[in-house]
């Protein structure tokens, strides 16, 4: 069992900056394929960024490639989503998920599930 847990949330104008982390429970972090997903309200959830074991792959939706970075610490067991440039559309609940894998990127190959951190911006 792995359990994660998301912070770094909050309310931010439009143009600002967030980072968020979550914090991963177990010894085996580097071995988890880690990704950041999104759900707004009336929408499917959505794959955002995702990074492998190692950190040298990532994935990033188009939506966010340039202004949003995926990176993670396995010393800490930790994985970090910066988010730059953020407008009313990046607007959602955020959820970090790990998968048992050397690479995913869809939400419905992940195995484990944060509960999720709050993101709003005004604009």
């Amino acid at each position: 069992q792995v359990q994660l847990v998301e912070s770094g949330g909050g309310l931010v104008q439009a143009g600002g900056s967030l980072r968020l982390s979550c914090a991963a429970s177990g010894r085996t972090f580097s071995s988890y394929v880690m990704g950041w997903f999104r759900q707004a309200p009336g929408k499917e959830r959505e794959s955002v960024a995702s990074i492998s074991g190692s950190g040298r792959r990532t994935y990033y939706a188009d939506s966010v490639k340039g202004r949003l970075t995926i990176s993670r610490d396995n010393a800490k067991n930790t994985v970090y989503l910066q988010m730059n440039s953020l407008g009313p559309e990046d607007t959602a609940v955020y959820y970090c998920a790990a998968a048992i894998a050397l690479w995913r990127t869809r939400p419905q190959d992940y195995d484990y599930w944060g509960q999720g951190t709050q993101v709003t911006v005004s604009s």
